[in-house]
């Protein structure tokens, strides 16, 4: 009777053991997952904050007035609209109205959501929803952020929310209604698709697992949680259509990149790519075949680059950037037209791209060295200024911002 008392006492003691190791591997999955989406979400918002910022600093942007891009009624300011021609009328566009157009995109393209919203907002559409109306609140108590797991429609999301403060470039809209500098004025809300981890059944039968085979039940439990982590991990900072890093990968690597260099005196490079007639492509042999052409492309950028530090991701849509360390203007000028000629010796036919009829590229390079730049936002205008050129100049060709800046000292 001994025995059997002792044997059900330790059977009790195992199953708790197990129980504890159940509740612990579940718990530490799903903080991961939300550190992980925290993250994510927060970069993200920051990089709002930095196009709404921007957009402000200049009082607003123009763009051609569409179907989809009607002049906004709420934006009471001179010279809303600005007839260039018969066929061309521009608008412009503030910080709420880009926000949005970029957040149609955003849901269309990832199925993310972002929303503007405030207790007060100026457009009826903008109101809070009932649960982003309780975060506002808290917001005026000095909540700084607010990240957790939603479920909807049988699907998990993670939605995120962070305040808007008020700028001096805010104030010619918001003034009116009381606000000052530094006000939180609203908030922006993020909803993120959550990616899947191990349900609690999964994990429940793991651990049964783990109860009958001992440590090795445990050794596959645990390489199951690595691997699903590692998933989660990659599926953040990965691009899963090309498989090189993302733009968000690529934000915190020029950053941290962008610093070093400064430390060690040494010149950083950006090429900004983009694939020349890309709509067309698409338009002509279909999404299928442009995913394709996407792929190559990008696989072929990466092959170019021979250096283990140098970094290449998909910037957005048909872009590309590329990050050189270490590497001067001629040294970049090198690797930009090497990559151009590796993509058209692809041939990857493309009857609309004139006159070669191949899927090319153009490129834009810039420099640290090529002025004293006091951010790396600065540095990828630049390479973007001359990707713009390059694409101005008839596309499937290199252009640099240093030659710029000659082209305009001699001038």
């Amino acid at each position: 009777m001994e025995i059997k008392k002792n044997t059900f006492l330790i059977s009790i003691l195992w199953i708790l053991l197990i129980a504890a190791s159940f509740a612990w591997n579940h718990t530490q999955a799903h903080k991961e997952q939300e550190k992980l989406a925290l993250h994510t979400t927060r970069n993200l918002f920051n990089y709002i904050i930095i196009t709404r910022r921007w957009n402000a600093q200049h009082g607003g942007v123009y763009a051609p007035v569409t179907e989809k891009t009607l002049p906004n009624p709420y934006l009471q300011v001179p010279m809303r609209e600005i007839k260039v021609n018969d066929s061309l009328t521009l608008t412009k566009l503030n910080p709420a109205y880009m926000t949005r157009q970029i957040s149609e995109i955003a849901k269309a393209q990832a199925d993310m959501q972002f929303h503007i919203t405030s207790l007060q907002p100026i457009r009826p559409e903008n109101k809070a929803t009932e649960r982003e109306e309780k975060v506002l609140k808290e917001f005026a108590t000095g909540t700084k952020e607010i990240g957790f797991f939603i479920e909807d429609k049988g699907k998990t999301f993670f939605f995120y929310m962070a305040p808007l403060k008020t700028e001096k470039a805010c104030l010619s809209c918001h003034d009116k209604q009381g606000y000052k500098e530094g006000d939180v004025i609203g908030g922006v809300s993020i909803t993120l698709p959550s990616t899947e981890h191990p349900t609690f059944g999964i994990l429940l039968l793991a651990h049964i697992g783990i109860a009958l085979t001992g440590l090795l039940g445990i050794f596959v439990s645990g390489a199951r949680l690595n691997r699903a982590y590692a998933i989660i991990k990659r599926q953040a900072i990965f691009d899963a259509l090309t498989g090189i890093p993302n733009r968000l990968s690529f934000s915190e690597h020029i950053f941290k990149e962008f610093h070093r260099s400064n430390r060690a005196h040494e010149p950083l490079s950006v090429i900004m790519c983009d694939i020349d007639h890309f709509k067309a492509y698409n338009d002509t042999y279909g999404h299928v075949s442009g995913d394709n052409c996407l792929k190559q492309i990008a696989q072929t950028i990466k092959k170019s680059l021979v250096r283990p530090g140098d970094f290449c991701a998909r910037y957005g849509g048909e872009e590309f950037v590329i990050i050189l360390t270490d590497t001067s203007h001629n040294g970049a000028m090198y690797v930009a037209e090497k990559i151009r000629l590796n993509i058209i010796e692809l041939q990857i036919i493309h009857e609309k791209s004139l006159p070669l009829q191949f899927v090319s590229l153009s490129l834009g390079v810039a420099t640290s060295t090529d002025q004293p730049l006091s951010s790396h936002e600065e540095l990828l205008r630049n390479a973007d200024t001359a990707l713009y050129l390059a694409k101005k100049n008839g596309r499937n060709r290199v252009e640099s911002y240093t030659d710029i800046l000659s082209s305009t000292q001699q001038g």
